[in-house]
Protein backbone atom coordinates (compact mmCIF):
# COMPACT_ATOMS: atom_id res chain seq x y z
CA UNK A 1 0.00 0.00 0.00
CA UNK A 2 1.32 3.61 -0.83
CA UNK A 3 0.72 6.47 1.72
CA UNK A 4 -0.98 8.96 -0.18
CA UNK A 5 -0.80 12.50 0.43
CA UNK A 6 -3.60 12.39 3.03
CA UNK A 7 -1.96 9.68 4.43
CA UNK A 8 1.35 11.24 5.36
CA UNK A 9 -0.25 14.84 6.44
CA UNK A 10 -2.78 12.50 9.20
CA UNK A 11 0.65 10.29 10.60
CA UNK A 12 2.43 13.95 10.96
CA UNK A 13 -0.42 15.49 12.37
CA UNK A 14 -0.95 12.75 14.56
CA UNK A 15 3.22 13.01 15.76
CA UNK A 16 2.57 16.70 16.55
CA UNK A 17 -0.75 15.18 18.90
CA UNK A 18 1.61 12.98 20.75
CA UNK A 19 4.00 15.17 21.70
CA UNK A 20 1.09 18.20 22.56
CA UNK A 21 -0.24 15.52 25.14
CA UNK A 22 3.12 14.18 26.16
CA UNK A 23 3.62 17.49 26.84
CA UNK A 24 0.23 18.02 28.87
CA UNK A 25 1.11 14.06 30.32
CA UNK A 26 4.29 15.52 31.79
CA UNK A 27 2.71 18.59 33.39
CA UNK A 28 0.02 17.42 34.64
CA UNK A 29 0.29 13.92 35.66
CA UNK A 30 3.89 14.13 36.36
CA UNK A 31 3.74 17.74 37.96
CA UNK A 32 6.86 18.91 35.91
CA UNK A 33 5.77 22.42 34.97
CA UNK A 34 6.75 23.94 32.06
CA UNK A 35 8.67 26.96 31.48
CA UNK A 36 8.22 29.80 29.20
CA UNK A 37 10.09 28.40 26.23
CA UNK A 38 8.69 24.73 26.94
CA UNK A 39 5.10 26.64 26.04
CA UNK A 40 6.58 27.69 23.06
CA UNK A 41 7.57 24.80 21.84
CA UNK A 42 3.82 23.45 21.63
CA UNK A 43 2.62 26.44 19.64
CA UNK A 44 3.61 24.65 16.51
CA UNK A 45 2.14 21.66 17.30
CA UNK A 46 -1.16 22.97 17.82
CA UNK A 47 -0.37 24.38 14.45
CA UNK A 48 0.28 21.40 12.65
CA UNK A 49 -2.45 19.43 14.18
CA UNK A 50 -4.75 22.13 13.13
CA UNK A 51 -3.32 21.75 9.11
CA UNK A 52 -3.58 18.03 9.47
CA UNK A 53 -7.13 18.72 10.23
CA UNK A 54 -7.53 21.03 7.46
CA UNK A 55 -5.37 18.41 5.09
CA UNK A 56 -7.87 15.27 5.74
CA UNK A 57 -10.60 17.39 4.36
CA UNK A 58 -8.59 19.30 1.28
CA UNK A 59 -5.19 17.30 1.18
CA UNK A 60 -3.22 20.37 -1.21
CA UNK A 61 0.16 20.22 -1.17
CA UNK A 62 0.31 24.07 0.34
CA UNK A 63 -1.18 22.66 3.40
CA UNK A 64 1.62 20.09 3.80
CA UNK A 65 4.30 22.62 3.37
CA UNK A 66 2.59 24.81 5.74
CA UNK A 67 3.41 21.70 7.99
CA UNK A 68 6.56 21.49 7.12
CA UNK A 69 7.10 25.12 8.06
CA UNK A 70 5.34 24.82 11.35
CA UNK A 71 7.69 21.59 11.96
CA UNK A 72 10.99 23.66 11.09
CA UNK A 73 9.70 26.36 13.45
CA UNK A 74 9.32 24.14 16.23
CA UNK A 75 12.39 22.42 15.58
CA UNK A 76 14.19 25.86 15.63
CA UNK A 77 12.26 26.63 19.14
CA UNK A 78 13.60 23.83 20.34
CA UNK A 79 16.89 23.88 19.30
CA UNK A 80 16.88 27.52 20.93
CA UNK A 81 16.05 26.14 24.62
CA UNK A 82 18.58 23.71 23.90
CA UNK A 83 20.86 25.74 23.71
CA UNK A 84 19.85 27.39 26.68
CA UNK A 85 19.70 24.66 28.95
CA UNK A 86 23.30 23.89 27.47
CA UNK A 87 24.42 27.71 28.37
CA UNK A 88 25.68 27.90 24.65
CA UNK A 89 23.78 31.37 24.74
CA UNK A 90 21.54 33.50 26.49
CA UNK A 91 17.74 32.71 27.14
CA UNK A 92 15.38 35.48 26.35
CA UNK A 93 13.97 37.91 29.50
CA UNK A 94 11.07 35.97 29.76
CA UNK A 95 12.76 32.74 30.98
CA UNK A 96 12.43 33.30 34.74
CA UNK A 97 13.52 37.13 34.97
CA UNK A 98 10.02 38.79 36.16
CA UNK A 99 9.37 36.39 38.50
CA UNK A 100 12.63 36.19 39.67
CA UNK A 101 11.95 40.11 40.20
CA UNK A 102 8.57 39.72 41.99
CA UNK A 103 10.36 37.56 44.32
CA UNK A 104 11.77 40.83 46.17
CA UNK A 105 8.77 41.92 47.01
CA UNK A 106 7.80 38.68 49.17
CA UNK A 107 8.15 39.05 52.52
CA UNK A 108 10.56 36.76 54.60
CA UNK A 109 7.31 34.63 55.69
CA UNK A 110 6.24 34.33 52.13
CA UNK A 111 9.83 33.24 50.66
CA UNK A 112 9.84 30.12 52.70
CA UNK A 113 6.19 29.28 52.29
CA UNK A 114 6.18 26.25 50.12
CA UNK A 115 2.32 25.68 50.63
CA UNK A 116 0.85 28.25 47.85
CA UNK A 117 1.90 30.81 45.77
CA UNK A 118 3.50 30.64 42.07
CA UNK A 119 6.53 27.90 41.18
CA UNK A 120 9.87 29.85 39.38
CA UNK A 121 10.59 27.49 36.45
CA UNK A 122 13.49 28.54 34.83
CA UNK A 123 14.65 27.75 31.03
CA UNK A 124 18.18 27.14 31.37
CA UNK A 125 17.44 24.40 33.60
CA UNK A 126 17.18 20.95 32.14
CA UNK A 127 13.98 19.20 34.02
CA UNK A 128 14.02 15.86 32.41
CA UNK A 129 16.62 13.94 30.50
CA UNK A 130 17.33 10.23 28.87
CA UNK A 131 20.18 9.30 27.02
CA UNK A 132 21.72 12.51 27.93
CA UNK A 133 19.30 14.44 25.65
CA UNK A 134 16.34 16.94 27.52
CA UNK A 135 12.91 17.02 26.90
CA UNK A 136 13.30 20.11 24.26
CA UNK A 137 16.24 18.38 22.50
CA UNK A 138 13.82 15.46 21.79
CA UNK A 139 11.16 17.45 20.75
CA UNK A 140 13.80 19.03 17.97
CA UNK A 141 14.63 15.98 17.16
CA UNK A 142 10.83 14.30 16.60
CA UNK A 143 10.35 17.99 15.02
CA UNK A 144 12.36 17.34 12.17
CA UNK A 145 11.04 13.99 11.64
CA UNK A 146 7.92 15.32 11.50
CA UNK A 147 9.11 17.87 8.69
CA UNK A 148 10.45 14.87 6.78
CA UNK A 149 6.84 13.51 7.10
CA UNK A 150 5.24 17.23 5.83
CA UNK A 151 8.00 17.73 2.45
CA UNK A 152 7.22 13.78 1.39
CA UNK A 153 3.26 14.73 1.68
CA UNK A 154 3.86 17.79 -0.32
CA UNK A 155 5.89 15.94 -2.48
CA UNK A 156 3.12 13.18 -2.84
CA UNK A 157 0.24 13.30 -5.43
CA UNK A 158 -3.16 13.84 -3.85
Amino acid sequence: MTLTRRHLMALAGAGSLALFLGALYFQYVEGLLPCVMCLWQRWPHRVAIALAAVGLVFPKAIIAWLGAGSALVGAGLALLHTGVERAWWDGPQVCGASAAQDLGSLSVEELFDTTSGPQLVLCNEVAWEVFGLSMASWNGLACLVLMAIWVAAARRAA
